[in-house]
């Protein structure tokens, strides 16, 4: 049996501890650096199908806290397992030197679903 994968929506908030930089030597380059590793550890990870992204910052001023997100990613993705993967990124990827991750500074939510495709419909 092939199980059909997860349309998977991340969306990413940027929050107010980003708007402080710089503080305790991290600059918003710092976390600009966290963030583009964060998209290439999702593209990279096994079990992903990276669609595409839409980054509305030019829209929206100062910190997301729920929807309108900062940005968003359309992936297909294998399993809840690896969804949940790649939400860990925030609090595994490191900021400058410092000993702060990406979830100082960043939210993610996935809202998972499945491809919209037209279905047979009966009365």
């Amino acid at each position: 049996m092939n199980t059909p994968t997860l349309r998977v929506l991340f969306c990413i908030g940027i929050n107010q501890n980003f708007f402080d930089l710089p503080e305790g030597g991290v600059t918003a380059g710092d976390v600009w650096t966290a963030f583009v590793a964060l998209m290439d550890g999702i593209k990279g990870l096994p079990g992903v199908d990276f669609i595409g992204d839409i980054d509305d910052d030019s829209h929206m001023v100062g910190p997301s806290d729920g929807w309108p997100w900062t940005c968003y990613l359309l992936c297909d993705v294998d399993s809840q397992e690896t969804v949940k993967q790649v939400c860990n990124f925030l609090r595994t990827i490191p900021v400058g030197g410092s000993d702060w991750k990406l979830w100082k500074y960043a939210k993610i939510e996935a809202r998972i679903g499945r491809a919209l495709t037209p279905r047979e419909y009966k009365d």
